[in-house]
């Protein structure tokens, strides 16, 4: 896992950032129309089901996220992979629950040749594939790097570690490091002038494009002209941590001392937010410009609930709406995330859906929406109905969660039904959604039935795991 590059290759590597020179819109034709839809699959890291205007955001606006919703559909039962990065990304790729998937858990730890992710499915069936931003499953000198799985085009953050620095001096382009500013340039800017130019370069082959914004994930910092419009707007106790301003990260980007100080975090998290916002708007018009409105989906969503680190606030952003916990939960707060999907023409626009659905399921959604063979031997199915048809029933199916940090804990649902099991020997609490989605009162006692059901899914749920073992 070492990481070596002289100051030569840096100097080298010091060339224009995107994928390939941009040509003036003005000069560019009009992109031919394809019948197999571009896939555009937009990630944000730490987002929470409460962090949009369109899930009730109220402190700040997000207007060009909250415009997927107004021309698309809604999710308000979607569900992320996990409650932390790693495990929740690659249940999004591999289309596998933490119960069945290599990773289970944070740390850096690679997929390998033999995980078969959706950017390979989307290659083999004519896709042009791009990575921009956080990828986390894979650094270099392993087999999941993005270009080992699928990727035709690189661009960002490997490690889990480096993204916690918003601002770095490398990052990984096609196979190589390239430097960047650790002043001057603000990644989120760069991932989103990427997937521009990734955009603009569109032919009659269809594109698949996951664009992994590192925001609102700590550290909390962002440019200035993103915190101005905050600075004073609300009550701030500054986060200081000295021990982090006076390190920076190291090969293989370790970063010591956690998260660096950040006089107002409140500021800091709303600029975050709003900037990532901004950037959706600049993709949306580039699909605008080259007339791909209307044969392009557009999937926003995040891979856990709100965090609260380097100074961050979720209680003051009402970060998890009415949902209990964030991030590191298996309560709702901490898997539950907002889920946006744009298809003009085909998902109806403004609807609502509570269908319940997860990370695992996009893979094999967006495979059957787009008309090419739906991917066997993952644990997502397809929910292309519910995108697509007017109504469509929730399939009779039950979702699974388990997660490692501090103890073995697992979560399930089935249709209203939640069980949590916090431990071995610790009872298994049940929560009825419909009622309580807040899962405030636990009503294991007066319906064992059902928690003897999940007792019994729970036995069977996963494969066993000499890195992540269960009982």
């Amino acid at each position: 896992m070492r990481l070596t590059l002289g100051l030569a290759l840096l100097a080298a590597c010091l060339v224009a950032l995107p994928f390939a020179q941009r040509t003036p819109a003005s000069q560019r034709p009009p992109a031919a129309a394809s019948r197999t839809p571009n896939i555009i699959l937009i990630h944000a890291d730490d987002l929470g089901w409460g962090d949009l205007s369109s899930y009730g955001q109220q402190k700040f606006r997000t207007p060009h996220i909250d415009r997927l919703a107004a021309e698309g559909a809604r999710f308000t039962n979607y569900y992320s992979g996990s409650t932390v990065c790693a495990p929740s990304r690659a249940a999004l790729m591999t289309g596998l629950h933490t119960g069945h998937g290599r990773i289970r858990g944070n740390g850096e730890i690679p997929l390998e040749d033999a995980d078969a992710t959706m950017a390979e499915h989307f290659k083999a069936h004519g896709y042009r594939t791009a990575l921009v931003g956080k990828w986390g499953l894979g650094y270099e000198g392993t087999p999941g790097l993005p270009e080992k799985q699928g990727f035709d085009e690189t661009f960002g953050y490997m490690t889990h570690q480096q993204p916690h620095r918003q601002y770095t001096d490398r990052l990984w382009k096609n196979g190589r490091w390239v430097a960047v500013s650790p002043t001057r340039d603000f990644t989120s800017d760069l991932f989103t002038t990427a997937a521009v130019e990734f955009i603009e370069r569109a032919s009659t082959q269809p594109f698949f494009l996951y664009l992994a914004y590192p925001l609102p994930h700590a550290e909390l910092r962002a440019p200035d002209d993103a915190l101005a419009p905050f600075v004073g707007r609300f009550p701030e106790t500054p986060f200081v941590n000295a021990k982090a301003d006076a390190t920076t990260p190291t090969p293989p980007y370790t970063v010591s001392g956690g998260y660096r100080s950040q006089p107002t975090p409140k500021a800091a998290f709303a600029g975050m937010v709003t900037r990532m916002d901004q950037g959706v708007g600049q993709v949306l018009e580039a699909l605008r410009a080259r007339g791909l409105d209307r044969n392009t989906i557009v999937v926003f969503t995040s891979d856990n609930g709100p965090h609260k680190e380097g100074g961050a606030d979720p209680e003051f952003f009402d970060s998890n709406g009415p949902l209990r916990g964030i991030k590191r939960d298996l309560y709702e707060g901490g898997i539950r995330v907002p889920m946006l999907v744009r298809w003009p023409g085909h998902v109806p626009a403004g609807v609502v859906r509570d269908t319940p659905w997860a990370h695992w399921d996009v893979w094999p959604t967006l495979a059957a929406a787009a008309g090419i063979a739906v991917p066997t031997g993952v644990d997502g199915i397809s929910m292309r109905d519910a995108l697509l048809a007017a109504r469509a029933p929730s399939p009779d199916r039950t979702l699974y969660w388990e997660f490692h940090e501090g103890g073995y804990k697992r979560a399930a649902r089935r249709g209203d039904w939640k069980a949590v099991w916090l431990a071995p020997d610790r009872p298994i609490e049940l929560y009825d959604l419909k009622a309580d989605v807040g899962e405030a009162r636990d009503v294991a006692a007066a319906h064992p039935e059902v928690v003897a059901q999940f007792r019994q899914f729970f036995a069977t749920a996963r494969t066993p795991s000499e890195r992540w073992p269960g009982r």
